[in-house]
C-alpha cells in the first residue's frame, strides 16, 4: 500500500494531473492528489501525495511558492506567455536598470487580475472555457503577495530571467505581463520552473523517469510527517492512542504549551496533526489507517 509523498520534477508538455494518473498505474493506488497546479509548458517542483497521504493536499496548497521565469518583452499574448496567439509585437529598448527600477511596485501586496486563461471561475464558468469561445469578461482584482522578485540574469537582449516567491494564487505570466505593461514595451511569460513548493525544494524531487525505473518506486516516498517536520512532536501512551482512533477529544494530565503538534503513538507511527489547547487535544487531521 503507497503512502506517501513524492516530489516530482515534472517535465514540459505534461499536465499535474498527467502526472497522477501515471503515479496510479505505477503504484496501483488510487488517491493520488497533488499540491499547486502546474501549466504543461511550466516544469519543477509537484509535491504528489499518496493513500492516506491526501489527507494532506489541503495543507499543502496554502504555503508559498518559488518560481524562475523567462520575461519575454515586446510581446503580447492573449494568454499572457509564449505558448499563446501573439496580439502585439512592439519595440523594446529597455535595460537591467530600466527593469529593476519597476520592479518595487510588484513586491509585497499587490493586485492582479486573473488571466482569462486560467481554471478561476465567474459566475460558476471557468475561465478558460471562455476564452476558448473568443469570450472576455470582467475579472474583479485579487489580492497576492510577492514575497521577493529579483532579476537573475539576462538571456536575451529583450528576454531576463526573474526568481519568484510568491503567495498561493499568484500568475507569474500575469506578473510578466504587468511588468512588460509598467516598461510600456508589453510583456510576457517565455519559460517557468518552480523550485519550491509546500517547503518542498528541487533537491527532494525526482522525474517520472526515476520514478519508472526504479527497483522500488515505494522506497522514493516520503513519510506524510515530513510535511509537517516544524511542528513539535507528542507522544500518546496506548490509553491516549486507542482514545484518538476512535475520534474521542483527549484531556492530558501534563498539558505541553498550547499549539499544533505532531502527534505519535509509542511504536513511533504517525497518527495525526493535533492541536492542543489547555489540556485538552483536538484532532485536525488523522492520518492512521482505519
Amino acid at each position: 500500500m503507497a503512502n506517501g509523498i513524492l516530489v516530482i520534477d515534472k517535465s514540459q508538455n505534461w499536465t499535474s494531473m498527467d502526472v497522477c494518473a501515471k503515479l496510479r498505474g505505477i503504484f496501483h493506488e488510487k488517491r493520488i492528489g497533488h499540491a499547486g497546479t502546474l501549466d504543461p509548458m511550466a516544469t519543477g517542483v509537484l509535491p504528489v501525495f499518496l493513500g492516506r497521504a491526501t489527507r494532506a493536499v489541503s495543507f499543502a496548497g496554502e504555503g508559498e511558492k518559488e518560481y524562475v521565469a523567462g520575461l519575454k518583452l515586446g510581446v503580447v499574448t492573449n494568454t499572457q506567455d509564449t505558448s499563446g496567439q501573439v496580439l502585439e509585437y512592439r519595440p523594446v529598448r529597455v535595460t537591467a536598470q530600466d527593469l529593476e527600477g519597476v520592479l518595487p511596485a510588484f513586491r509585497g501586496l499587490i493586485q492582479q487580475i486573473p488571466p482569462m486563461y486560467s481554471a478561476v471561475k465567474i459566475n460558476g464558468k471557468k475561465l478558460y472555457e471562455l476564452a476558448r469561445k473568443g469570450k472576455e469578461v470582467e475579472r474583479p482584482p485579487r489580492s497576492v503577495t510577492i514575497h521577493t522578485l529579483t532579476v537573475e540574469g539576462q538571456s536575451a537582449p529583450d528576454e531576463f530571467i526573474l526568481r519568484v516567491r510568491c503567495s498561493k494564487g499568484t500568475y507569474v505570466r500575469t506578473l510578466c505581463h504587468d511588468i512588460g505593461d509598467a516598461l510600456g514595451c508589453g510583456g510576457c511569460m517565455s519559460s517557468l520552473r518552480r523550485t519550491m513548493a509546500a517547503g518542498f525544494t528541487l533537491n527532494e524531487a525526482v522525474t517520472l523517469e526515476q520514478v519508472q525505473q526504479a527497483d522500488d518506486p515505494l522506497s522514493l516516498l516520503l513519510p506524510v510527517d515530513a510535511y509537517f517536520s516544524g511542528r513539535p512532536v507528542l507522544i500518546l501512551q496506548p490509553d491516549g492512542e486507542r482514545k484518538l482512533r476512535n475520534g474521542m477529544t483527549l484531556h492530558l494530565p501534563k498539558a505541553p504549551p498550547d499549539g499544533e503538534y505532531r502527534v505519535y503513538g509509542t511504536d513511533g507511527s504517525f497518527l495525526a496533526l493535533c492541536r492542543c489547547e489547555g489540556k485538552v487535544l483536538h484532532t485536525i487531521k488523522s492520518f492512521f489507517e482505519v
